[in-house]
């Protein structure tokens, strides 16, 4: 293969990315740092702004299922593969999601002592993903369950999506996906009137350019080799951007300290270093040349707790609940070293039961019925759909 050749061999033509498995791990990892900065109450002053800023880890997950889901379809658009088939991609996702997230839903009401007494509404609200449009649903343990909520709509509407950018021309599709993404940042403009406790800043449209950063990726690793790909090899320079993105989101401009609610005009800034964030992590993963190494993030170890991030997202404020009383302090006390070690050891030990009990078995009987029933999409190699849900708080 001649150097030209793998150079055009990013990852649009690639099927599984470790590294990208590895990010995500971080990502999860960098959500529980939030939370338990905050929940110890580690949220005020310079270290506590930027702990706290951790949050937009879900813009890398928000990402991350932008690009592995949309680069079928870019893929598809230049005649590399064939188009992804939309019952299956629903079947898969529905299989993906739904069974370690009921599974948590009901134990987490039943047994969580800040649960407790929840009333029909909020129980038919979290297990059927619409909290974030229901009054006062989000509750004790469940209350990352928000960005769940959002992505599955992305899920949802990401078919309709591509039936509308196929009938685009090929050159304006990355313009027409930067356009959209762009103008999701003056979604808290509209004049939305919801009721109270119904935050439409957490509705899906908010977080477009999120998604978008992913799309545009996905639509660049099967586009010729340009500055965009140049940008993202040049792995110092996106790491400054990165950094320079996150100081900003940690700063006055993008919102208060801790979780406190931001004004619409700190949201979109947050939301707009999102985006850079997100973006400015993933790129050198997916744009990079085909032997370029990634040690960490593509080692066996990040690989395996990738495959948990999903389990540690449902799980993990349920655990940071039990490490409490573990190490006998109360809340908004300190010990966030301890704390914050703790709640990743029994997050990660939750979530790999949960995948070894609930989410494997569930996604292996579905290829099982697949193949018996002659439902099986014909194989390609150019594509490998395996995005897990947001974290966020």
């Amino acid at each position: 293969m001649t150097q030209r050749t793998e150079d055009q061999q990013v990852g649009g033509t690639r099927g599984f990315l470790p590294a990208v498995e590895g990010l995500r791990a971080w990502a999860a990892i960098g959500v529980v740092i939030t939370h338990v900065s905050f929940q110890t109450a580690v949220s005020s002053g310079p270290l506590g702004r930027l702990l706290g800023r951790f949050d937009l880890a879900v813009a890398v997950f928000f990402a991350l299922s932008g690009f592995l889901l949309w680069r079928g379809h870019a893929a598809a658009a230049r005649g590399l593969r064939r188009k992804p088939p939309t019952v299956h991609y629903l079947r898969s996702r529905l299989v993906r999601i739904m069974p370690g997230y009921l599974v948590a839903v009901v134990i987490i009401l039943l047994l969580l002592p800040d649960a407790w007494g929840a009333s029909p509404t909020v129980w038919l609200a979290n297990l059927t993903l619409t909290q974030i449009y229901v009054p006062l649903t989000l509750t004790p343990g469940l209350t990352q369950m928000w960005s769940l909520s959002v992505e599955v709509t992305f899920y949802l509407v990401l078919p309709l999506l591509a039936f509308f950018a196929a009938r685009l021309p090929v050159r304006a599709r990355i313009p027409v996906i930067a356009a959209v993404g762009a103008a999701s940042l003056a979604w808290g403009l509209l004049p939305i009137e919801t009721s109270d406790g119904v935050n439409f800043l957490n509705w899906p449209p908010a977080y477009g350019s999120w998604f978008a950063a992913g799309m545009l990726l996905a639509e660049w690793t099967v586009t010729p080799i340009g500055w965009v790909h140049r940008l993202a090899r040049r792995r110092i320079l996106m790491a400054v951007i990165v950094l320079v993105a996150y100081a900003v989101s940690a700063s006055p401009v993008a919102g208060p300290e801790g979780l406190t609610p931001a004004t619409l005009d700190q949201f979109v800034v947050r939301t707009a270093m999102g985006a850079i964030i997100a973006f400015g992590l993933l790129a050198p993963l997916v744009l990079d040349r085909p032997d370029t190494s990634h040690r960490l993030l593509g080692s066996p170890l990040m690989v395996t707790l990738g495959r948990w991030s999903y389990g540690l997202f449902v799980w993990h404020l349920a655990a940071l609940t039990l490490v409490f009383p573990v190490v006998g302090r109360f809340v908004f006390n300190g010990d966030m070293v301890i704390i914050l070690i703790l709640t990743l050891i029994f997050g990660f030990a939750m979530a790999a039961v949960s995948y070894a009990l609930v989410e494997q078995p569930c996604r292996q009987a579905l290829r099982n019925w697949e193949r018996r029933s002659g439902r099986v999409p014909p194989l390609d190699s150019s594509v490998t759909e395996t995005p897990e849900p947001a974290v966020a708080h």
